[in-house]
């Protein structure tokens, strides 16, 4: 089935790298994409789970560079000198009162600088350094198979990289596969983009099917990734559920799976439902989903099944023949 593409439009800015004009996202500055609610709990949540992790040196990265507020000269957060539990302690900072504390930002900030100068800092430096264009997408744009109201566009590969994935994608075509990752690995990805991990320290699971970035058609096979174990429980209905407060904060579970668009040359090779990338640029993602408290979506989604492909290709304003 091949694939249409309205022109998306391309924003050079660091932070806002890539968006498409038939979502009607906003390809504006930082703070219209970092500033939502949610988002901001999410990264925070993301950090967290990467500063509380046992491969925390490994994926903690980048690590923080925040200037001492008390001192302009000297970096309270230095790569170069790392300190995980006084990070640890500024992190708890930001939690503690994301989760208490409802108004305007001028109010939590003050209520974070007296519990500990340098946690408004680093919540700072946690949405600056996101290099990954991410937005929250209205009900109307969500992807209603996928059993959960916390649905974001995610784009993560600078401008270069989609201009190179777009001229793969005019030679070769596209389909769309998840990737599930546990919620730790997302701080990197977020600013380092969605890499080939095979062989290296990053590799967390094994590489059974060789070098490449591991996707997978099939929803339960990517939920097996993307945090404990399958559990028997549903995410929440979007048809039936209501908008509530984000929860990723109060969280310790939170499982994370994303849906990419990848190039279907030679070098995307199927084994079964176990597909490999050998080109990290041939892999984009598209979308991220989340669910709180161990739960998952469907487990017998196949992004190859017509009736899914039709729904994905509507939400993103794309024609097909």
């Amino acid at each position: 089935m091949p694939i249409y593409y309205n022109d998306p439009a391309v924003c050079t800015r660091e932070l806002c790298v890539f968006s498409f004009n038939t979502l009607g996202v906003m390809s504006g500055a930082a703070e219209d994409v970092a500033t939502g609610a949610e988002v901001v709990d999410l990264l925070v949540a993301m950090c967290r789970a990467a500063l509380e992790s046992a491969r925390k040196s490994i994926i903690f990265d980048p690590y923080p560079s925040v200037v001492d507020p008390h001192d302009p000269k000297s970096l309270a957060f230095n790569p170069k000198k790392r300190s995980y539990e006084r990070l640890q302690r500024a992190l708890d900072s930001i939690t503690s009162i994301r989760e208490i504390t409802q108004g305007p930002y001028v109010e939590i900030k003050k209520q974070m600088d007296k519990l500990d100068p340098l946690a408004h800092p680093l919540l700072q430096w946690i949405i600056s350094s996101n290099r990954s264009h991410i937005v929250k997408l209205p009900s109307s744009r969500q992807l209603k198979f996928m059993h959960t109201s916390h649905q974001f566009l995610l784009l993560s590969s600078p401008p270069a990289k989609e201009a190179r994935f777009r001229t793969a994608r005019k030679l070769h075509g596209s389909t769309f596969a998840f990737h599930g990752s546990h919620i730790e690995n997302w701080h990197s990805i977020l600013r380092n983009g969605l890499v080939n991990a095979s062989y290296t320290k990053l590799q967390l699971h094994g590489a059974a099917y060789g070098k490449g970035i591991y996707l997978s058609p099939i929803s339960s096979i990517s939920f097996g990734y993307s945090g404990k174990s399958l559990s028997s429980s549903i995410g929440c209905n979007i048809l039936k559920c209501r908008p509530t407060q984000s929860r990723f904060l109060q969280s310790r579970n939170l499982n994370c799976v994303a849906l990419c668009e990848v190039i279907t040359s030679k070098d995307l090779q199927k084994h079964g439902n176990i597909w490999v990338c050998l080109i990290s640029d041939h892999v984009c993602t598209r979308f991220f989903f989340v669910y709180e408290d161990g739960q998952v979506g469907d487990a017998n989604i196949n992004t190859q099944d017509v009736r899914i492909q039709k729904e994905i290709l509507r939400v993103i304003g794309v024609q097909s023949t």
